[in-house]
């Protein structure tokens, strides 16, 4: 493309098709989740961590913290894992900004200070250490 030549920029549309099909894919695999419940044995695969070690990995409990956000349960959802619901959270305001910025045509930037990365990576070691300890008992999913 030259100087002179206009610039073509996507219609609105194909500005919002891959935020939708990531939503599309979200609410799917939501739908499976509340529908086929995972407290039920034999439905999904075993966390490999705590099959082989016994400890309790970031993520456990994750898929019934999920089940219990469709089922509209939220103190079940907290109590499998709170900052699993804390992640639904954080990606559905993140979807919203980028929708409304794709309407309005300006890309999304996600630029996080490296303290706020590392400060979110510090407290799900805690959570992770903690729900591991004798005394984090109530963290078990």
């Amino acid at each position: 493309m030259n100087a002179t030549s206009p610039r073509v920029t996507p219609g609105r549309a194909a500005r919002l098709a891959v935020p939708a099909g990531l939503l599309a894919a979200v609410a799917g695999a939501f739908a499976y989740v509340g529908a086929v419940d995972p407290n039920e044995p034999g439905h999904y695969p075993a966390c490999p961590l705590l099959r082989l070690t016994g400890l309790y990995c970031p993520g456990c409990g994750g898929l019934r913290s999920a089940h219990a956000v469709v089922h509209g349960d939220l103190p079940a959802a907290l109590q499998a894992n709170a900052p699993a619901v804390l992640g639904y959270a954080v990606f559905a305001v993140l979807w919203t900004v980028w929708v409304v910025r794709a309407v309005r045509g300006r890309p999304l930037r996600i630029d996080p200070p490296p303290a706020l990365v590392w400060s979110l990576g510090g407290l799900l070691l805690a959570f992770t250490v903690v729900r591991n300890l004798p005394f984090g008992g109530w963290l078990h999913p």
